[in-house]
């Protein structure tokens, strides 16, 4: 047998046995966290390079990827709440990219949209301070207009986790899950064929991985509660999050902790969101159990995939012999100042509809909204169509009022909803601090891709 037959025979194996969620047994790894090289106080300083690199993606299979740092996900940043973030970025790729920080509130030059791509072979310093308040699991990823799905599934993404001197879960041991899908075709290559269903609902991969892992194994000490950071980094792949036996305390989402923990048998994640949740060790040494991903229709029914019903392994957890003291949770986590909705001076609707917004495509050249600096307002956005939209807006956080006129129980800091087929969900919104010109768009991005996405002007002085 030659050495190719044997390769391809191997990774017909291995893909064979991914549904089963036993391709490998390895130890949950953590990304690298990105070391800090200056002693200047309150102040985080790096270098990041996105290059074309080879790396496993199944054992034993290598695969050409882009990649940050030469790992995927990208190394991990860390600072805290006041600290000045400098991100020294070097663009080593056959084309143009950037870095957009999701989430993050931060002046618009800094943002890292499709208004300032990076050349190959170009730098560009990212220099921003991240604001009081702020604390909370975010995420890195490119942004050039046309290209943001592919190299999202080539492989450039990371988390940037800022987090408060007050936290009041910092006595928890810390994972973080950073999710993706990539698509291998029977040679181990990035597959991005592109038809008409990838058109339709974006490009789902075969190959689930948790920190670029296939089905790693997490330990879990029996009474132990571990504190859970998840980043759906996929391009277009939904998660409804379960592990059986196990409720999850959800503590906080996009924009950091709730005021106060809720219990959940379940958790959907749209592209770009982002949880934390606490998982507490509540089963027996040797035990194991799944975090799986539960089937979810966010599809039109003439594009729905013929195995959207499968449930997804992602995850073993697997019980040590070691027991932990169970910690006691703080019944308040922090305040959550609720923005009133009654101080909004404007309103907008935003229609998603057959990958326009408002019945348009994106055009750099044109401004779509204006706003003031300053101003509160209100989005309502409406999906009359038979699929899910997950919809994001740059610079700024909201809080979601109401899901088809339903309240919402509690005040949450979010960045990215999830709009359901058929369904309206509003949004309230201050744009505090930075003027500017700011995208909005789904964050399938194949449809942001296409042209799914709009631009809103922040203005001083007025719209």
């Amino acid at each position: 047998m030659t050495a190719s037959l044997r390769r391809v025979g191997r990774l017909a194996l291995l893909a064979a046995a991914l549904p089963a969620g036993r391709a490998t047994a390895q130890p949950l790894r953590q990304p690298p966290v990105l070391r800090n090289s200056t002693t200047a106080p309150h102040t985080v300083e790096v270098t990041l390079v996105a290059a074309p690199a080879r790396l496993a993606l199944l054992p034993g299979v290598t695969t050409d990827v882009f990649a940050y740092n030469g790992s995927i996900p990208g190394p991990t940043l860390e600072a805290r709440e006041g600290d000045r973030l400098i991100v020294h970025f070097q663009n080593d790729l056959p084309e143009p990219t950037s870095i957009h920080w999701h989430g993050i509130h931060l002046p618009a030059a800094m943002d890292g949209g499709p208004l300032d791509p990076v050349p190959p072979g170009g730098s560009f310093d990212y220099d921003f301070r991240l604001l009081p308040g702020s604390a909370g699991t975010y995420w890195y990823h490119p942004h050039p207009h046309h290209r943001t799905g592919y190299q999202v599934a080539q492989g450039l993404f990371g988390a940037l986790l800022v987090r408060a001197a007050d936290d009041p879960l910092a006595q928890l041991p810390e994972r973080l899950l950073i999710l993706s899908d990539s698509r291998l075709d029977h040679h181990g290559a990035l597959d991005h064929r592109h038809g008409p269903v990838e058109e339709a609902n974006g490009r789902e991969g075969n190959l689930l991985l948790v920190n670029g892992q296939t089905s790693p194994t997490l330990a879990l000490r029996p009474g132990e509660v571990q504190r859970w950071r998840i980043v759906n980094a996929s391009a277009a792949r939904y998660y409804r999050l379960t592990l059986p036996g196990h409720p999850f305390l959800h503590v906080g989402s996009d924009g950091g902790l709730f005021e106060r923990a809720v219990e959940r048998a379940e958790v959907l994640l749209a592209p770009s969101e982002r949880v934390e949740l606490l998982v507490r060790g509540t089963g027996s040494p040797g035990n194991r159990t799944l975090l799986q991903s539960l089937p979810y229709d966010r599809y039109t029914p003439q594009t729905r995939p013929a195995d959207w019903e499968r449930t997804r392994e992602l995850m073993t957890v697997e019980y040590s012999r070691e027991r932990a003291a169970t910690p006691a949770i703080p019944a308040v986590l922090r305040p959550v100042p609720r923005l009133d909705p009654a101080r909004a001076t404007g309103k907008r609707l935003m229609v998603l509809f057959q990958g326009f917004i408002n019945g348009r495509l994106f055009d750099a050249n044109r401004v779509d909204e204006v706003a003031a600096l300053g101003a509160t307002e209100i989005w309502e956005l409406e999906n009359p169509l038979a699929m899910d939209h997950p919809f994001h807006l740059h610079g700024f956080q909201f809080q979601v009022l109401d899901r088809n006129g339903v309240p919402e129980p509690f005040p949450a800091w979010k960045d990215t909803v999830n709009v359901p087929k058929g369904e309206s969900v509003r949004f309230v919104v201050q744009y505090t601090d930075y003027p500017g010109k700011w995208m909005y768009h789904c964050h399938i991005l194949d449809h942001e891709d296409h042209g799914m996405m709009g631009i809103l002007e922040v203005r001083e002085g007025g719209a």
